[in-house]
């Protein structure tokens, strides 16, 4: 087996044996002991020796049980084990594997299981000593537990493979449990009587029974109180105390065999075999679930992140695309006023000067996208939007002509600066502007590009831009905005989405509206300048 990391400190909260018990596992542990001291105060009274139906099969079913139980709850401790390498759960681990070991050999010699009025194997005293011995030896592997579990919080004391030292711990619990078979079945006749028949208990039974599993019981239920900061042990301090409880029922009720008394103890002594696998599933199940949480989150983060690089990449290439445009056009006319028998100078040199303010605009285009996904502030200013749309159409200008479209720019001159980044207001009036050549491109008839500009009756400023073009279906009205959806066969689908971002950044609206009649109408408001 691989060596597994080491948890640190820091990861406390996410380890049972090192998690600190919430007020709800207080109240849960709590109200578990009162309910079992209401049963027990009920079952030590009148009620203990009621006799109820025989169920044969009841010990062997119960005996399985808690194998089972015990024997699952080492595993889950071992696996506990492999990542924190601690001594403490090392020894909680053998514990249980004890349990579940020595319970092989106490059913075998269990009187009237196998055999009529006898075990399978031993004889009466070697079950009763077989008892003994587990709930004693389990008491002492919990204070082992108790009393090493600060320990190696700083590093872990196996440094080696995982699997030989659980292979050689089971190894070493299985041979001590051995060797309590041997001394109880072999020796059985040197070992003191503490029953004298199936239903009835010897003198020396309080002094020989009780009084060791109590004085263990109680010696570890102290050290985990002295040290109580984990789960595990607030409920292995709940298990000592139900051995507390059993050990007092087997003895002052009488033992009548399928009596209330004789059943009570044999669920309690379920109970405390499955208090701590139950407490481990769920913790391992709480613990998967705030993986799968984490997974998903990550998963959900990273998507978002590939999403951003996208609409970052797709933005740029939609933004830029522009300026590029026209500083190729603006080469193209320079080289061919250069390459006339008498070369155009002035003309050629207006054409570069253009390439230069081009390049400069995709700079500052690219500048603006820039800060726009980074969420900043920039420090917006007072912006002039007659101005702003008339040289918005001196940069389409050639567009513009290309497509022969007729441009109707109605400026009211009343309309006030509003506050803003001029690129970025720049750039959604580019897109809708570009968007309408578009759209009226493919159309015959009458091109006419409306641009408006208006104070609106709540105060904000209001500018329009309408088109003759093929308009927008009904249908896309509501998801036109809506990021990578585009109408047109080599669309990004970015252009209208940044438009809208960035009109809501300047707490305004952009929508859009049908044409009359044909085309479509694009509104955006924006907010008047304070110093208006």
């Amino acid at each position: 087996m691989e060596r597994a990391a080491v948890i640190v400190p820091e990861d406390d909260s996410l380890v049972l044996s090192r998690m600190s018990p919430g007020p709800a596992q207080r109240r849960l542990a709590l109200g578990i002991l009162l309910g079992l001291l209401v049963v027990v105060v009920i079952v030590m009274g009148p009620l203990a020796g009621m006799q109820l139906r025989p169920v044969e099969s009841f010990v062997p079913i119960y005996m399985t049980a808690m194998f089972v139980n015990d024997s699952i709850t080492a595993i889950l401790l071992f696996a506990q084990f492999s990542i924190l390498r601690t001594r403490a759960l090392l020894v909680i681990a053998c514990g249980y594997v004890f349990t579940a070991l020595i319970i092989i050999p106490f059913i075998l010699t269990f009187p009237g299981v196998f055999q009529p009025g006898r075990g399978l194997i031993g004889g009466l005293q070697s079950s009763a000593w077989f008892y003994v011995l587990w709930h004693c030896g389990f008491a002492l592997f919990v204070f082992g537990f108790a009393l090493l579990k600060d320990m190696d919080l700083a590093k872990p004391f196996w440094a080696g493979p995982v699997r030989s030292v659980i292979v050689l711990s089971v190894a070493l619990t299985a041979a001590l449990v051995s060797a309590a078979a041997f001394l109880c079945i072999a020796g059985e006749a040197s070992l003191p009587a503490i029953m004298l028949d199936p239903l009835r208990f010897g003198p020396h039974w309080p002094y020989l029974v009780g009084a060791p599993i109590g004085s263990l019981c109680i010696a570890a239920l102290i050290m985990l109180w002295i040290r109580r900061r984990t789960v595990l042990g607030l409920w292995l301090m709940v298990v000592m105390c139900l051995y507390l409880v059993e050990v007092p029922l087997s003895y002052y009720p009488a033992p009548i065999r399928f009596s209330v008394g004789w059943y009570v103890v044999r669920v309690i002594g379920i109970v405390s075999s499955s208090l701590v696998l139950i407490v481990l599933l769920y913790e391992i199940t709480t613990l998967y679930a705030r993986l799968l949480r984490a997974v998903r989150a990550h998963r959900h983060e990273r998507e978002a992140r590939l999403m951003t690089g996208d609409a970052v990449a797709a933005t740029i290439a939609h933004e830029v695309k522009q300026p590029l445009s026209g500083m190729i056009t603006s080469a193209d006319a320079g080289l061919r006023f250069l390459d006339r028998s008498k070369p155009d100078l002035d003309e050629a040199k207006e054409a570069f000067k253009q390439i230069v303010t081009d390049g400069h605009r995709a700079g500052e285009v690219i500048e603006s996208i820039r800060t726009f996904f980074k969420k900043d502030d920039r420090k917006r200013a007072a912006v002039d939007v007659n101005d702003l749309i008339g040289k918005t159409l001196a940069l389409v200008r050639e567009d513009l002509d290309k497509h022969r479209i007729q441009v109707e720019a109605e400026l009211d001159e009343q309309v006030p600066q509003v506050t803003g980044d001029r690129i970025q207001l720049q750039q959604v009036l580019v897109n809708l502007i570009t968007n309408a050549i578009d759209s009226m491109a493919s159309v015959g008839g009458s091109r006419v590009l409306s641009v408006k500009s208006a104070l609106h009756e709540d105060g904000d400023v209001r500018v329009s831009v309408a088109d003759t073009g093929t308009g927008v279906d009904a249908r896309d009205i509501n998801r036109i905005f809506n990021p990578l959806f585009t109408t047109k066969s080599n669309g990004m689908g970015m252009g209208l989405s940044i438009c809208r971002s960035i009109i809501e950044a300047h707490q305004g609206r952009l929508w859009v509206a049908p044409n009359t009649p044909r085309g479509a109408v694009f509104h955006f408001s924006s907010t008047p300048s304070a110093s208006t």
